[in-house]
């Protein structure tokens, strides 16, 4: 994977604000933990025993009622119906992890639902084609559920912005149940149902579903009428596990339940998909939703970015016997995909290298008509990463321009494509991450609005990359109570995941630090950095840090110069011995420290 220069941007270190000492110290007496664990919870606005409780035990009746959202008693009689009369039902959903498990999980639940009752009812899947049909709801679509007989269309993580297309299908006699969480446009489709909890008029308290938990809601709303308990749905929370810490919504609410369940299912009776992509990508324990991100949810990504997404969908519905060889093609297209990630990234980081125009943007749009579009989207990830503004890439596809938006911390990316939305096609997504579609001849004009756009409405700091801190806190908070056990305090922070959006891993920072004698660089050239440290108030158990492209602070802070470090704690195992890391995201010799307090 191409490595981004970690100095290309100065980072500025934003302390979030502590809460009233008195506030803190009735929580620290109500719940007997740290100071800085209270810190925490306050922070993420758990204020009563009750809320911790809830909080670092979730249950299922956390779950809202799923026949609160909009529409949902419609699109479960319209199901009904269908199997009742068997009609023939296709599932319909993105190329993506979203879509790819989201399509995985109602296909699968019914399937069973159909083979258990006996019914003749005749389903089947599609999953567009990235290159032939682009995204979304796709004419080509349409016309095959048409052509085949299906009556009824349930799409999943797509189908908001598609009121074409959903008018041509009720013109060829289909019906469509929506299953959606971006953002609608002004003119809704005209569907039998609509499930999006981001519907303005919809009263379903929590909107932050990703596509497949809008999916599992329909599931659960089908079962409930049955009075099936939601407790028989949790091995499909797999699938919204991964797609939940794939699509990075907020990891609260009904997300944290969904991935806390999801991932001791996935952490005790997998599904034989996960098995074998964790097989091919070598990784062995227990999963966390960091492995959801960076080593499941790349692999059936990969399906959709280089050949079809349709592979993906057949892997996480595979058994046993069928899945590792599916793995393996998987795993394969994964390894293309990184060279084209590479490859692409290069080209589009010298393009602005070799422009002094474009290094003074306050956006990047890029538009080249050979690059593959199956990574456009990462390509966009890496450059707003590196120089950090919001960023479009562009490829041909099919005639026109297609391409990915990301964006940076409070700048909302679609709301600055909706600004020129008279020169596109299409577009559609979230404040962090949306799609274009154009006509080629306005690709420059595009680029010029957008860039108008971003400048009149970015704020300057948010053109720096910002680097959050939960706490001030000093390394004698930190203690061994135990021989052999971790801190009493990392074993409760533990309990704060799963960790994503709302929800971050807590970061500290410490001033005044000086190095140990064991403070090396290590790894090829001396990239990263070893930190030793002695911790005052027990000096017989010293911490070990890992600061990754990190290696060229290891001399200035051996020569005993005091530093401050930003970090979050860890476990790391070695030789079935289980030990604190701190994992160091910064680090700044003293006199160089400038924090703003949020």
């Amino acid at each position: 994977m191409l490595k981004l220069n970690a100095e290309a941007q100065i980072k500025r270190w934003s302390l979030l604000p502590l809460p009233e000492e008195a506030e803190t110290n009735r929580l620290c007496e109500e719940l007997n933990v740290p100071r800085i664990v209270a810190i925490l919870l306050l922070q993420r606005g758990i204020k009563t025993y009750d809320e911790a409780r809830t909080f670092f035990r979730p249950v299922l009746e956390q779950l809202h009622n799923p026949f609160l959202m909009k529409d949902m008693d419609k699109a479960v009689s319209r199901l009904e119906k269908a199997l009742q009369n068997e009609e023939g039902i296709l599932i319909y959903g993105d190329y993506d992890v979203d879509g790819t498990s989201s399509v995985a999980l109602v296909y699968s639940f019914l399937k069973a639902y159909i083979e258990k009752n006996k019914l003749n009812s005749r389903l089947d899947f599609h999953i567009p084609d990235r290159y032939a049909e682009g995204y979304g709801l796709s004419e080509v679509g349409v016309r095959y559920a048409a052509e085949n007989d299906f009556g009824l269309v349930i799409t999943l993580d797509c189908g908001i912005k598609e009121a074409d297309k959903v008018k041509l299908g009720n013109e060829l006699g289909l019906e469509f149940i929506i299953c959606d969480h971006h953002r609608p446009g002004e003119n809704l489709p005209d569907a039998y149902a609509i499930l999006n909890p981001k519907q303005n008029d919809c009263p379903y308290p929590f909107k932050e579903l990703c596509g497949c938990g809008v999916g599992f809601k329909f599931v659960q709303a089908f079962c409930q009428q049955r009075q099936i308990q939601v407790s028989e749905l949790k091995n499909y929370m797999q699938l919204v596990a991964v797609a939940t810490a794939a699509d990075i919504v907020p990891m609260v609410g009904e997300n944290r339940v969904f991935v806390h369940f999801g991932l001791l299912e996935i952490n005790q009776r997998p599904l034989p998909g996960i098995v074998s992509l964790c097989q091919q990508a070598k990784k062995f324990g227990r999963l966390s939703v960091h492995d959801l991100v960076f080593v499941i949810a790349p692999r059936i990504n990969a399906a959709g970015r280089i050949s079809s997404g349709k592979k993906a969908v057949e892997l996480l519905l595979s058994g046993n016997g069928e899945s590792g060889d599916m793995a393996v093609i998987l795993a394969h297209e994964n390894e293309e995909r990184r060279t084209l990630d590479k490859d692409i990234t290069e080209q589009a980081l010298e393009l602005i290298r070799n422009s002094e125009e474009e290094q003074n943007r306050k956006s990047t749009v890029l538009f080249n008509p050979e690059w593959h579009k199956g990574v456009v989207g990462i390509v966009a990830s890496r450059l707003t990463e590196y120089y950090y503004r919001p960023t479009i890439i562009l490829t041909g596809s099919n005639g026109l321009v297609s391409g990915s938006a990301r964006s940076v911390k409070g700048f909302d990316v679609y709301n600055a494509i909706e600004a020129c939305s008279h020169l596109l096609e299409k577009f559609g997504g979230h404040m962090y991450a949306a799609g274009v579609t154009l006509q080629t001849s306005q690709v420059e004009i595009f680029r010029a609005e957008f860039e108008k756009v971003v400048e009149a409405t970015i704020l300057p700091e948010q053109l720096v990359p910002e680097v959050e801190i939960d706490v001030e806190i000093s390394l004698d908070e930190i203690v061994y109570d135990k021989p052999g056990e971790l801190p009493k305090i990392y074993r409760i922070i533990k309990q704060l995941a799963p960790f994503g959006p709302e929800n971050m891993r807590p970061v500290f920072v410490t001033h005044n630090l000086i190095a140990g004698n064991q403070t090396k660089a290590v790894g090829e050239n001396g990239k990263h950095l070893r930190l030793h440290l002695v911790n005052p108030a027990d000096p017989f158990n010293p911490f070990y840090g890992i600061g990754f492209g990190l290696g060229h602070f290891a001399e200035q802070i051996k020569s005993e110069h005091p530093f401050s470090m930003v970090y979050t704690l860890e476990e790391n195992e070695w030789q079935n011995q289980v030990s604190l890391q701190l994992n160091i995201r910064e680090i700044r010799i003293k006199g160089q420290e400038e924090i703003k307090q949020q």
